[in-house]
């Protein structure tokens, strides 16, 4: 049991102003493991007060002594490797494994990433008889999703501090305890007092009082479009700048000239990755009719090997939304070729690889991002078709295109309206802007295009 009973706010741990708390749960046992204050309106307006207090001097800070610290914090962040992938097994279920590979992993070479980025940006440059800066936003609310806790953290703090700008976090109330060791490591790391602040606590409450505060300057949040829309609405109505990362619906095209075998079985790791708990899956196969029956074959015989691989999903809610969509995929005509609405286990909130085969753009799994191990197979005619079908949905996060050659791959993912595309397996690059399209969001993540979200521009003229 890990119990904490204070805020990360101005440099210190203080108690909370409220008696509540989070119990947070193993998905995977169904025990309580942790418990977190849920913060009140007035934690989160003290936070936002040490948050703006700090700025001016952190603002000013040089861009080398804020890369520093961003160094620090990723060399701290290296050192407590094994305690964070532990932590994030422990209150999102993930294995082990994927804890090691992903959670923990990732977010230092983020960290990383900024650190050099702090010190090399263009934060100045000459536009005739103008010189154009580059200034801090301000104020940041940072509120994150669960299901990559730590990488999501990562990814808004490390480029709001490299720009200059100070930041209460709001993490996801299901898995607080990483945000904590966060914290931790931001005050390891040197980081003056003010400048990050934790504010645990739960959506309506902290994170709705967060993203009103008149002391906020920005709102970056992760999570789904329906509360991405609020966040929007609430931000605009004070004329607050938002980054919105929100859902997605990602096509995996498969073109006839692809290696086929390859191709499904990537697909399918892809979607069974994180439980399918990634915005980004390639949740949508779709694949030419000629070759639709040997794909199903293939995707079928790929899911049924992670029957005993993956986590569950977070909570016993998501557990039940993931399987009433499978039932809801049955009910609507789609052939079920493995797993299903059962769940596999008797204790945990797991849920069964599953793949449907017979899918039409039409069905709602089709449709509608189901966040869970749910793969649907979509038959095309020809590459218009295709396109058609990869981009009739509402949202435009992610995708992927394979091919016999990488050229004929990149023409059709240039037709693709979505914010990022793997050709062909391309590996993940940290560098490279993360986002989407349509109602997948606004803003970028990562790179310095992430580093520009939390910007401001002035041009001097002489």
């Amino acid at each position: 049991m890990k119990a904490h009973d204070g805020m990360y706010i101005d440099g210190e741990w203080r108690p909370a102003t409220g008696p509540d708390v989070i119990e947070v749960v193993n998905p995977a046992d169904e025990q309580v493991i942790g418990r977190v204050p849920a913060g009140t309106a007035e934690d989160v307006d003290l936070a936002v007060r040490a948050a703006r207090a700090a700025l001016p001097a952190w603002a000013a800070t040089a861009p080398a002594e804020r890369a520093a610290r961003l160094a620090a914090l990723r060399d701290v962040l290296a050192a407590r490797k094994d305690e964070i992938a532990e932590t994030v097994t422990a209150e999102l279920g993930s294995p082990l494994k994927f804890s090691q590979n992903v959670h923990a992993a990732v977010p230092v070479a983020v960290a990383g990433s900024y650190a050099e980025l702090a010190a090399t940006h263009p934060f100045e440059e000459k536009v005739g008889n103008s010189t154009v800066h580059l200034e801090p936003i301000g104020v940041v609310a940072a509120i994150t999703p669960w299901n990559y806790p730590l990488h999501q953290i990562v990814a808004k703090v490390a480029p709001a501090l490299a720009a200059g700008c100070t930041v209460v976090l709001k993490p996801a109330e299901d898995t607080p305890l990483v945000a904590q060791l966060f914290a931790e490591a931001v005050h390891e790391a040197g980081v003056p007092a003010g400048v990050f602040n934790l504010v645990t606590g739960l959506g309506p409450v902290a994170g709705q009082a967060l993203a009103e505060h008149p002391g906020v300057d920005l709102v970056s949040f992760t999570g789904s479009t329906a509360v991405g829309r609020q966040i929007g609405a609430t931000a605009g109505a004070a004329l607050k700048k938002v980054a919105l990362e929100l859902g997605g619906k990602s096509a995996n095209v498969i073109l006839p000239s692809a290696d086929l075998a390859k191709a499904v079985n990537v697909g399918v790791a892809n979607v069974m990755s994180n439980s399918g708990q990634t915005c980004s899956a390639w949740t949508r196969m779709l694949v030419h009719r000629d070759q639709y029956e040997e794909a199903v074959e293939l995707a079928a015989a790929a899911a049924a090997k992670y029957g005993e691989r993956i986590g569950p999903v977070v909570n016993a809610k998501q557990q039940a939304r993931v399987r009433g969509y499978i039932e809801k995929g049955v009910a609507e005509g789609a052939r079920l070729v493995a797993g299903g609405p059962e769940s596999p286990r008797e204790q945990g909130y797991f849920v069964a690889p599953t793949v449907f085969a017979d899918v039409t753009s039409e069905m709602t799994i089709a449709q509608e991002e189901i966040f869970g191990p749910v793969l649907s197979i979509l038959r095309y005619e020809d590459e218009e078709d295709a396109l058609r079908i990869a981009n009739g949905t509402v949202y435009g996060l992610a995708g992927a295109v394979w091919a016999g050659e990488e050229a004929e791959a990149v023409a059709f993912a240039r037709r693709m309206d979505t914010g990022q595309v793997d050709i062909n397996g391309g590996r993940f690059n940290p560098l490279a802007p993360f986002g989407g399209y349509k109602q997948s969001g606004v803003g970028r993540e990562l790179g310095s295009h992430g580093l520009t979200e939390y910007l401001q521009t002035k041009s001097l003229q002489f």
